[in-house]
């Protein structure tokens, strides 16, 4: 790791953020034009048009990376942690738990009576529109918390403290979503724990990915609303009354098992890469070596 790089880090952070809301904010304005939405209201979205928006959301975060990789940090786009070669098993991994996590909540809440079965809502048309939805928004928040904000405060400061102040940051970044609660805020600060745990160990992003698309996907398959946000559902529920077990308005994610789920799989992804660290540390020098890069 260069001099430059741990001075550096936090400050490219900083730089980023009024680029990114501007480019963005052009971005969003010009799907939202296109979608025939008002850009500065809240208002329920058809799937095609949230296909458009998040579209747009990544596609600007793809261009003001890009150009702050190749200006700004002065290294490859793809060391942001999106080297795909045997990757396989952890794409595979994070989908899995993503419908694990959510198949158990949603039968542990029909089981316990906090939410009614109503019926079956198949469509071939929104179920493509909505995995491009997830795929999109995956991508694009995992690239810009877990690649570039988490990957530059771990060259200034300690990787556990990076990871806190990216989880806080990505939990803040939330902040404006419709019904949020303190346990969904703290169910966002623990996502960015989850989410960029494996990071430390690996600097590669596609475990993160898969599990951010797999939950969120899953998540509104189930009938739950995701982040406060209502989109299609393959199951439709009713909530008899809204509380720190079910989630109420804003989902799955603000609720007590939700917070419970996460937390076990933060400490199993702990346990598991501290005592396989070796390893993980060998296959990120070698990546450095073969791109000719000094260990991080």
């Amino acid at each position: 790791m260069e001099k430059n790089d741990k001075l550096m880090g936090w400050i490219r952070v900083l730089l980023l953020i009024i680029p990114y809301l501007i480019v963005g904010g052009v971005f969003q304005i010009a799907a939202h034009a296109l979608a025939g939405i008002p850009f500065e209201e809240e208002i329920q979205k058809t799937s095609l048009q949230s296909f458009l928006v998040a579209m747009a959301t990544l596609s600007a975060t793809l261009l003001i990376l890009y150009l702050f990789m190749r200006f700004v940090d002065k290294r490859p786009f793809m060391e942001l942690g999106l080297e795909l070669k045997k990757r396989g098993p952890d794409i595979i991994l994070g989908t899995a738990i993503g419908l694990m996590v959510m198949s158990i909540g949603y039968f542990s809440l029909i089981i316990l009576d906090e939410i009614n079965f109503q019926n079956l809502n198949l469509k071939w048309n929104e179920i493509l529109l909505s995995i491009g939805v997830f795929l999109a928004v995956s991508l694009g928040e995992e690239i810009l918390f877990r690649g570039y904000i988490q990957r530059n405060l771990m060259y200034s400061f300690n990787n556990y403290v990076a990871l806190f102040i990216s989880s806080v940051i990505f939990a803040l970044a939330h902040g404006f979503n419709p019904n949020l609660n303190w346990i969904a805020l703290t169910g966002l600060f623990f996502a960015g724990i989850l989410l960029g745990l494996s990071y430390i160990y690996t600097r590669n992003l596609w475990f993160p990915i898969a599990l951010h698309f797999s939950w969120n996907l899953f998540q509104t398959y189930f009938g739950f609303n995701v982040s406060g946000r209502q989109f299609y559902s393959i199951i439709e529920f009713r909530i008899e009354q809204e509380n720190i077990f079910n989630g109420g308005k804003f989902g799955f994610e603000a609720s007590i098992f939700s917070l419970v789920f996460q937390a076990i799989l933060i400490l199993l992804i702990f346990k598991y890469y501290r005592k396989n660290k070796s390893t993980s540390i060998y296959q990120h020098n070698l990546y450095n070596v073969i791109h000719r890069k000094n260990p991080v």
